[in-house]
């Protein structure tokens, strides 16, 4: 386990601002480009909520979106090294991002998702992991579903619709859903927490301040 004793006030001030900086930039890129409904994926909800622990220091926060993104943020990068190096989405999902259709500028964007996973764990290192993330990450997750549930099949978000691997629906839109949310929740965000509880200490380590 990474433990120690002493707990820090606050995370460094240019971490704080940069990521409200970061959510000025990139919340509205994000909705031009794509619309205010794209802001259900799990992954740009990680983004927010994510941004907003770090600015205010709240370990439940931090720990229930690294519970809830670090293997989706996973299956993003391999699937978009795939789509690059080998000319073929491995699971799908990042096509948009080699869509000339949008400026480059707002695609290279979406690589928070290659950074997001190592931040979050550094974060949780930092300020202690925080147990109720299972619980948290399963609201969070269960009202993005529910929101996605009500926008276009077309668009698929969160695999809502049809799943990733063998693009298709596994019965009845809701049942598809329950399943799709609960195979989530057992299969990734469960492992990953009961990892991340036994790495992590729910108090932070004793480092000095950046």
């Amino acid at each position: 386990m990474l433990a120690s004793a002493a707990r820090h006030e606050q995370f460094p001030g240019w971490l704080r601002w940069g990521a409200l900086l970061w959510l000025a930039l990139w919340i509205p890129a994000y909705w031009r480009s794509w619309g205010a409904a794209n802001f259900l994926h799990l992954c740009d909800i990680a983004v927010v909520l994510s941004c907003i622990g770090l600015w205010g220091n709240n370990a439940l926060l931090l720990s229930s979106q690294a519970v809830g993104t670090l293997v989706i943020n996973g299956f993003w990068a391999v699937d978009a090294a795939s789509a690059y190096f080998l000319g073929r989405h491995w699971i799908g999902g990042t096509e948009y991002l080699f869509d000339v259709r949008y400026p480059l500028w707002v695609r290279l964007l979406s690589l928070f998702h290659v950074l997001l996973p190592p931040l979050l764990l550094w974060a949780v290192y930092w300020i202690g992991y925080d147990r109720a993330a299972f619980t948290a990450q399963a609201i969070v997750a269960f009202l993005a579903f529910l929101g996605a549930s009500f926008v276009s099949p077309a668009k698929n978000l969160n695999f809502a619709f049809t799943d990733p691997f063998f693009h298709r629906a596994w019965g009845p839109p809701g049942i598809h859903l329950a399943l799709t949310y609960l195979t989530l929740m057992v299969v990734v965000v469960l492992p990953t927490h009961l990892l991340l509880r036994k790495l992590f200490s729910p108090d932070p380590p004793d480092l000095k301040p950046l």
